[in-house]
């Protein structure tokens, strides 16, 4: 298939050309970019909703809730699922094709597993590529759900618009949101599985701790309870949703500032790596790894060679 070819199937919506582009974007394959730059002045239409939390709180069940409700109302979804890395294929381990039985095979649905691949902050390296993917597909609404959330993987606040943490009482996460970094990634925060014992504390204790908190933006975040059993809440998340894109379209939020800012810095702190390292050589790599082992240099003083592109030799 030629450039335009797959250009002009990525602006029509192609899901199977979609998919394989994403996989030659995982792979770092050295034909994305020239379509990525093609295809980059049809995005920043999509509103891009991060979901992160804990392992176990009912992430994946709280974002089928919700892409069933932005289907109701005519909305193209698409989901990036970042799951961990499979240590014997590279690939995601859950896999879409799981979450994508509960949706019937909706055509106005795209759901992509992700694996980090080593990527720390709950993301994969390729993220952002794949958000743009989606964007110039034409999707309104780009899910992007974390791995899972610890202290340090506050990634997704650089790029969503709307980020959900998500929560559940009985697991400690009021604890896990007082640590530096947590608290401030939320747009929203969800209680979820709210039937359980324990379900109005937890969300007090959020409200309590975000009232510490001082007010960075105009918007004040939100703490709510669901539950995707019964479907508690859900309704009520949709329109707080709602509002936060309101609130963003009527700030001029939403497709720039500091979004715009973050895919940059990602991008340049990739392309200054690689460079780097190609221009080294992999080999000699290797060589100042092997002296940084025996302890006849340090890391710190090794990086400042390769930056300085110095000979890799020991200082006196």
């Amino acid at each position: 298939m030629t450039k335009s070819e797959i250009i002009e199937k990525l602006l029509a919506g192609n899901i199977a050309c979609a998919a394989r582009f994403i996989t030659k974007i995982e792979n770092r394959d050295d034909s994305v970019a020239d379509i990525l730059k093609e295809i980059f002045p049809y995005t920043g239409k999509a509103h891009i909703i991060g979901v992160t939390g804990s392992p176990g709180v009912g992430k994946s069940s709280l974002v089928y809730e919700i892409i069933k409700n932005f289907r109701r109302v005519g909305k193209d979804v698409g989901i990036i699922a970042v799951d961990p890395t499979s240590p014997f294929t590279g690939g995601a381990v859950l896999g879409d094709r799981l979450r994508m039985e509960k949706n019937d095979f909706d055509p106005k649905i795209f759901i992509r597993s992700m694996a980090t691949r080593g990527k720390l902050g709950g993301l994969s390296a390729a993220t952002w590529e794949a958000v743009n993917v989606m964007d110039a597909m034409g999707k309104d609404v780009i899910i992007v759900e974390t791995v899972g959330v610890g202290q340090n993987e506050v990634d997704i606040l650089e790029i969503a618009h709307t980020t959900l943490l998500v929560l559940a009482p009985g697991l400690g996460d009021e604890i896990q949101a007082i640590k530096s970094g947590i608290i401030e990634i939320g747009t929203i925060f969800v209680v979820n599985k709210c039937d359980r014992e324990g379900a109005e504390n937890t969300a007090q204790d959020i409200q309590h701790m975000l009232s510490l908190c001082p007010i960075k933006s105009g918007w004040i975040p939100e703490v709510l309870k669901t539950s995707v059993l019964n479907a508690e809440g859900i309704a009520a998340l949709m329109e707080i949703i709602e509002k936060h894109r309101q609130y963003l379209e009527k700030e001029d939020l939403c497709g720039g500032n500091k979004y715009t800012e973050g895919q940059f810095m990602a991008l340049i702190k990739e392309k200054i790596a690689e460079r780097l390292i190609n221009n080294g050589g992999r080999e000699e790599i290797k060589e100042l790894v092997e002296k940084i082992r025996k302890r006849e240099i340090d890391p710190y003083t090794a990086v400042d060679l390769v930056l300085s592109k110095r000979k890799w030799e020991k200082r006196s």
